[in-house]
This record gives C-alpha cells, sequence and structure tokens, in this order.
C-alpha cells in the first residue's frame, strides 16, 4: 500500500489584503495518509508565551554585553537572538506562533525592527517558496541550487533578490509593508551610524551580517542536493542538533504541514518515521540510507 496520497483541498488560500497563506502544504503535493497532525496545531497559553518571548532574553543579554564592551560575550548572544527570532518570524509566517491573526502584521514589525530585515518582504518570498519549492519562480529555494561556498559568500544577494521579489510581485499592502519597513531599517542603521552609542552600531553590524547568512544556513543547508519532484527538503534527528537550532531543521517535516508550530515537530517527526521513513531519508548533516530511492517517491503530477 502506497505511503501516500493526495492532498485534500488545503492549497492556498487569499487573505483579505490580497496576500496568499498557507495553511496546508505544498499546492500538488502528496504526503502520507497516515500521519496525524491536526492534534499539533493547537498550543497551549504557555507555548504561545514562549513562542512571544522566545528572543527577547538573547536579544537583552547581547545589547547588555555590547553596551559593557564585552563584545566575546555579545556575539555569541546576538546570534542566539537572531536564530530564535528566525523561528518566531518562520512561525509567524504561517499563522502558526500561537496568535490571532490581526495581531501577526505587529509581531512581524517588531522583529523587523529588531533583525533589521523586512519580515514582510521574507512572508512573501516565503510563501512562493511553499506553493513551488525548488521551481523556477522559487527565488528563496533557488538559493540552494548553487555551491555551497557561493551561497555562503554571497549571502548579500540573497537577501537583495527576496526582498527585490516581494516588491516586485507582492500585493500592494506586502508593498507599502515592505516600504515602510525598509525605510524603519534605514532610519535604524542611520541612528547607528550618527550616535555615540557604540551598543547600537554593534547591533546594527550584527544584524546585518546575520542577515547575509540566512542564504546559506536557513535555505542552502535545508534543500541543497534534493529533489524537486521527489524529497525536496531536508531533516535532521540528532536531539542536541535540533535543540541548539530551535527544531528548524525539521524542514521536510514543516513543508508537508506548515500549519504544524515548531513547539511540535519533534512529535511530528516521530510520526512521520514511523509512517513513511523515505521522507526523513535525506537529513541536513549526511544523508541515510533508505529502501526506497528518493526518486520514486511518489508526487503528483
Amino acid at each position: 500500500m502506497s505511503h501516500a496520497i493526495s492532498l485534500r483541498n488545503h492549497g492556498t488560500r487569499k487573505n483579505r489584503d490580497g496576500t496568499d497563506s498557507i495553511n496546508g502544504a505544498t499546492d500538488g503535493m502528496r504526503r502520507p495518509a497516515q500521519v496525524r497532525w491536526e492534534d499539533l496545531v493547537s498550543l497551549r497559553p504557555g507555548q504561545v508565551a514562549l513562542n512571544l518571548g522566545l528572543s527577547a532574553p538573547w536579544l537583552a543579554g547581547s545589547l547588555w554585553a555590547a553596551q559593557h564592551d564585552l563584545y566575546w560575550l555579545a556575539m555569541p548572544l546576538s546570534a542566539a537572538f537572531f536564530l530564535t527570532a528566525l523561528r518566531q518570524a518562520h512561525d509567524s509566517y504561517h499563522a502558526s506562533i500561537g496568535v490571532p491573526r490581526r495581531w501577526l502584521d505587529a509581531v512581524l514589525l517588531a522583529l523587523t525592527f529588531t533583525m533589521l530585515c523586512s519580515t514582510h518582504a521574507i512572508r512573501h518570498t516565503h510563501l512562493v517558496h511553499h506553493r513551488d519549492p525548488l521551481g523556477d519562480g522559487d527565488e528563496e529555494g533557488g538559493w540552494a541550487r548553487q555551491p555551497g561556498w557561493r551561497a555562503l559568500a554571497l549571502g548579500v544577494l540573497f537577501s537583495i533578490r527576496t526582498h527585490a521579489q516581494a516588491l516586485r510581485t507582492g500585493s500592494p499592502r506586502t508593498r507599502r509593508w515592505v516600504g515602510a519597513e525598509l525605510t524603519l531599517i534605514a532610519a535604524v542603521c542611520l541612528t547607528a551610524a550618527l550616535t555615540e552609542q557604540a551598543w547600537l552600531r554593534y547591533h546594527a553590524v550584527a544584524m546585518i551580517g546575520s542577515n547575509m547568512l540566512v542564504g546559506f544556513f536557513a535555505v542552502w543547508s535545508v534543500h541543497h542536493g534534493c529533489d524537486p519532484k521527489g524529497v525536496f527538503a531536508r531533516t535532521e534527528r540528532r536531539a542536541w542538533v535540533n535543540g541548539l537550532t530551535v527544531h528548524l531543521l525539521f524542514h521536510i517535516e514543516h513543508h508537508l504541514y506548515p500549519a504544524v508550530p515548531a513547539n511540535h515537530l519533534p512529535i511530528l517527526a516521530s510520526r512521520l518515521d514511523a509512517v513513511a521513513p523515505e521522507w526523513a531519508a535525506v537529513r541536513v548533516l549526511g544523508a541515510m540510507k533508505t529502501s526506497a530511492p528518493v526518486r520514486q517517491l511518489p508526487h503528483a503530477a
């Protein structure tokens, strides 16, 4: 019996503002029928509070360390802040962070202010990526087609190209948000350049550098070498790695069931392994052998 059947008609739908909202899996994709996931969508109040405050201690710590010229401490704290903020933004793109939809713009704006990237722009390109991962119009996933050294060295181009796609193809509302956020980012950077606050200058430089690494660590690492018509994303099963990366490497699970918040991806991964382990055969830190070749996985035409 095949592990996969066609999706129910989740697909994409339009929000009232004209933006795309993905509640199910990639359009036209097949996914394991026996995997239970609907019970993993809801979050408890404590989990919502955790999601909203996840990056705040790391940001506060990094700014405190920079203010006291402890840059050896500020740098790893800034890295932890950006990683946890990336998870917050990622769940917000799919409305799975746990807050009502009317609050999502405020969450994304706060993340824009601290991460110094237009999260509304990235939401647009990320949802395009989900509709056709590694396809011709996938600006985000297309970065994984490059050699690793190039994806790492030219990270600034990734940021520019994803922002440009949102300005070029986003809804009018999305373009207004992107314009406002880019203005806000410019104001923060200008303030950092003109003031005597070394901690603010440090934070601006740290965030610019972090954004230049996103293409490699958040896209290339989880999609390179994958088959667009088979298993098109990688995953990871080392518990300590998933702990350090706040569950962001459960990537094929996220693509198959994007409505499931990051909090519950470990449970989803264990269910996927029990029913259809071939979907989890390609790992971020090396591939595992499987009895079913990747290219033979069922996929919708």
